[in-house]
């Protein structure tokens, strides 16, 4: 018998299920904090269900404490991409928009959806730190842009708060730095990432921050999706003919990380100045070319952390 599903509408503050049995919904509420899932888990047991298959939007990091719960209690647990919820929600005609509904919509339409495996702590660390320095450095970003057009009157605080900023900066990617460095696992990995030209630390951060979806992923394919690189094509019989676009429906973060590399490959990397050449004489358009190189680069990072070998400009693959 397959498990009972909980459909989960996260929040910052709380969290509305709803648990799928036999084609009935029960609906409850629950604080989003260590009390709530306790609650919940008692919840679940007065409702004569020991396992669930969990399933949450993956729309912020709000779930994340609660995934990690309901997984390392032995629930099934997946992570939803919002897309289809979406999708679902709208070939339902549903009319209302809130989270007891959208609870509902996420239990009736996660069907066996593919479980969710929470990455190692130490996987976990590195993230919360490599996403912390992006943090800052938008912040950073924006008082920047305030200097010059800011009243002159609080120019001096928004230099002392860039100048606090670089502060944290620095020292967060010392701590990124130190636990890449203190990981033999990673350090081997940073080390094959490093032999591509146009990649640097930062990148590097970002892509073993996320490493766990390169190393569950047995094909390329499924890590440029997963990163939201795919093409994504209008055709429809021989009157419809728009023009293919970025899906963008995956990781904006890898997707932001691999932008500046696309550009700076173009200087200094002969497989993406081969590629960049060619798309130039077919005339393609700037946008479409950095999309294609930052697809290009996916292909470099997935080959070489798969084979284990630094870059290669000469490798060619082998064919049966």
């Amino acid at each position: 018998m397959s498990e009972p599903i909980l459909g989960v509408d996260i929040a910052k503050k709380k969290f509305d299920v709803a648990l799928l049995i036999s084609e009935k919904l029960k609906h409850k509420v629950f604080m989003n904090n260590q009390e709530g899932f306790e609650l919940l888990a008692a919840w679940l047991h007065t409702q004569n269900v020991d396992r669930v298959h969990v399933c949450l939007e993956a729309s912020s990091t709000y779930g994340d404490a609660l995934a990690l719960y309901m997984h390392d209690t032995g629930h099934t647990v997946s992570i939803v991409n919002p897309a289809r919820i979406k999708g679902f929600a709208q070939s339902e005609l549903v009319r209302t928009k809130n989270d007891k509904q959208d609870a509902g919509v996420i239990a009736r339409r996660a069907m066996d959806p593919e479980p969710w495996t929470p990455a190692p702590p130490e996987m976990r660390q590195l993230q919360v730190l490599v996403r912390r320095v992006d943090a800052l450095i938008t912040m950073r970003t924006q008082e920047l842009h305030r200097l010059g057009t800011a009243h002159t009157t609080i120019e001096d605080s928004i230099r002392e708060h860039i100048a606090y900023l670089d502060r944290h900066i620095d020292t967060l990617k010392q701590q990124i730095a130190d636990r890449i460095k203190n990981d033999p696992d990673l350090t081997v990995k940073r080390d094959l990432l490093k032999s591509i030209p146009g990649i640097g630390d930062a990148t590097i951060a970002a892509i073993l921050a996320e490493l766990h979806m390169f190393e569950r992923c047995d094909r390329v394919q499924k890590v440029v999706a997963f990163v939201g690189l795919a093409p994504r094509q209008f055709l429809s019989g021989s009157s419809l003919k728009g023009r293919p676009r970025l899906s963008k429906v995956g990781s904006a973060r890898l997707r932001k990380a691999l932008y500046m590399p696309a550009l700076v490959s173009i200087q200094c990397n002969p497989i993406i100045q081969t590629l960049y050449r060619r798309l130039k004489e077919k005339e393609k358009n700037g946008k479409l070319i950095v999309c294609a190189i930052m697809r290009k680069l996916v292909h470099l990072v997935f080959g070489i952390l798969k084979s284990g070998r630094p870059f290669d400009p000469n490798f060619k693959p082998h064919c049966a």
